[in-house]
This record gives C-alpha cells, sequence and structure tokens, in this order.
C-alpha cells in the first residue's frame, strides 16, 4: 500500500486556516441560521482576513458547500449505524427513522443543509448523491418486508422510500417554523413514523 505524502509545513498550515474558516464559518450558521453565514463574520469569527477566506475555501457558496460536505458525512454515520444493526425489515427501518430523527435534532442546522440545500449546483448534486444512497437502503428494507410477508406487497420500494423520506422531512421540518404551527418533532414524529408504519405494513 502507497504510503500517505508527508505535507509540508506550508501545507500544513494552509489545511489548518482552511478547516479553522470552515469551523467558524459552522459555528455561525448554528447558532443564526443562513442568514448568519456572511464572509465579513467568518472572518471576524476566525481572525482571518476576507482575502484569506476567498483563498482558503471561496466565496459563501464555497463555505456552504464545505459545511454541507460535513453534514453529507455526519448524516452517512447516522444513517449506516441504523441499517448495519441485524433486525427484522420493519426494525430497520423504525431505526433508519430514529436515526434521521436524532440527526436533525442534534445537528439542526446540518439536517436543514441536507433536507433544504443550497442553490448551488456541486452541493445539490452531492446532496442528491447522498439522499439516493440512503433511500436506496431504505428500498431495500422494504423489499425485504415484502419478501418475508411484512410489509405490502403491492408498494414501489423506490418511489416509497423516495415518499419516507419526504414526509419525515416536513414532520421534522414543523420545529422550523415561526408561526402557531411550530410542533415538536419529538411529539410529532413518533406519531407520524406510526401512521407511516401502520401505511406499509402487511395486516392479517
Amino acid at each position: 500500500m502507497a504510503e500517505e505524502p508527508v505535507l509540508t509545513r506550508s501545507a500544513r498550515k494552509t489545511a489548518a486556516t482552511r478547516e479553522a474558516i470552515i469551523d467558524a464559518a459552522q459555528a455561525l450558521l448554528d447558532e443564526g441560521g443562513p442568514a448568519a453565514l456572511t464572509i465579513p463574520a467568518v472572518s471576524e469569527r476566525a481572525d482571518v482576513a476576507v482575502q484569506t477566506i476567498y483563498n482558503r475555501v471561496g466565496g459563501r457558496d464555497a463555505l456552504l458547500l464545505a459545511i454541507a460536505e460535513r453534514a453529507l458525512e455526519a448524516n452517512r454515520v447516522y444513517m449506516d449505524r441504523a441499517y448495519a444493526a441485524t433486525g427484522t425489515p420493519i426494525e430497520r427501518i423504525e431505526r433508519a427513522a430514529l436515526a434521521y430523527a436524532r440527526f436533525a435534532a442534534e445537528r439542526p442546522q446540518q439536517f436543514r443543509l441536507i433536507a433544504d440545500p443550497p442553490d448551488v449546483p456541486e452541493a445539490l448534486g452531492r446532496i442528491a448523491d447522498l439522499i439516493q444512497e440512503q433511500n436506496n437502503k431504505l428500498a431495500q428494507a422494504l423489499r425485504d418486508g415484502i419478501a418475508d410477508g411484512s410489509i405490502r406487497p403491492d408498494i414501489d420500494p423506490d418511489l416509497t422510500a423516495t415518499t419516507l423520506w419526504a414526509m419525515s422531512n416536513a414532520v421534522l421540518g414543523l420545529a422550523w417554523r415561526n408561526d402557531r404551527l411550530r410542533t415538536d418533532p419529538d411529539s410529532a414524529y413518533p406519531l407520524a413514523t406510526d401512521i407511516i408504519e401502520h401505511g406499509i405494513t402487511r395486516h392479517p
């Protein structure tokens, strides 16, 4: 196996500066949402010149893309762990739903980047790839349930997986509303998943 190239001191410093800039951008996003993520604010938080941000990362779109990349990796950890555990197809689906809700609760701004990605072509493409990857696992769990008789045989696994993902985003998104329809996902999500489960399972 080829050895990892040894970075020069200058390259290490450049990489560390880039990470510090992204850390600052993510902190601003976590604290104040998308409106708080501005180049001057990142410059102040990271204690670097504005030009350094452009040199090491890029403009605001590039910062959003870098944060989205972190969100993708974080979400993959949550979801892969849920699908890797043993259990029936229904149990795997339930674990995945809980993992997605936990990701939304623990990393709300990263969740929002995935559920409502920035209008940046590269970010849209990469996030769509991740969503498709996870939805494919959900579709396989649905197929396994159809095969063992626990899930209705008349559903389309791929379409159902995409629909369940979209419904989950909608319910979890109630926490973002600023009107009287704002709802705590801890209350709404269990009810929604129960309704969904009864819709896809095969009852005697």
